[in-house]
């Protein structure tokens, strides 16, 4: 019995109009592109907004004249703007906050702090900014470490500063809270003199959130 198209010999595929039509392959699914390497390091991880992300840890250093130390810096892309910051850096991956401080303290400026004297987090917030020609945020946490004789009677070092940090960190100074209210270029966190003031007589016990900061 035949149907309306002539059967050929067996194993020959028909071809021409009526022949079956073979599937066209399956694409391949699109290789995801890659994100290319930040110039800020492997700690700033490039987030869904588009920004640059890593978490902070930072210490207010308060010594026994109530000073608190600060380091000044530039970006390289903004030569002529500079600004005072508090110190600390990036938690590292599998790092506690308090370790990252910690750290952080000792090889910013040499100082090696006693872990059970590390108060907080006092404060938390997120900063935005631009740096290195990247958009970036920052969550920060900031502790709180009252240094005795034995710290400040010996001169700060570089010893542990990166690569980064040798190219756009300025100097460090410790001031007073009068001295600081008298400072003509950007403080950051906005206000520290004010947010520090309490602090002097002694962390309550309570974290405060201070926001979200576009500096």
């Amino acid at each position: 019995m035949t149907t309306g198209a002539q059967d050929g010999p067996e194993g020959h595929v028909p071809s021409g109009v009526g022949a079956p039509v073979a599937p066209a392959p399956a694409a391949s699914p699109a290789a995801p592109t890659p994100v290319p390497p930040s110039t800020l390091g492997p700690d700033w991880v490039l987030g869904p907004d588009g920004m640059r992300h890593r978490r902070g840890a930072r210490v207010l250093l308060i010594d026994a004249r109530d000073r608190v130390l600060l380091a000044r810096g530039h970006d390289t892309d903004q030569p002529g703007r500079s600004w005072w910051f508090t110190i600390g850096g990036g938690v590292e991956p599998g790092e506690s906050d308090r370790d990252a401080a910690l750290r952080e303290v000792l090889e910013e400026t040499g100082l090696r702090l006693d872990p059970a004297g590390l108060e907080g987090p006092v404060w938390t917030r997120s900063a935005i900014f631009d740096f290195y020609r990247e958009r970036c945020r920052q969550d920060e946490v900031f502790y709180l470490a009252r240094l005795g004789d034995q710290h400040t009677s010996r001169p700060l070092t570089r010893d542990g500063w990166t690569e980064i940090e040798h190219d756009v960190v300025d100097e460090m100074r410790w001031f007073t809270l009068p001295e600081l209210r008298t400072v003509t270029i950007e403080v950051f966190p906005a206000g520290l003199a004010d947010l520090l003031e309490p602090l002097l007589d002694g962390w309550d016990g309570r974290t405060r959130h201070l926001g979200e900061a576009t500096e």
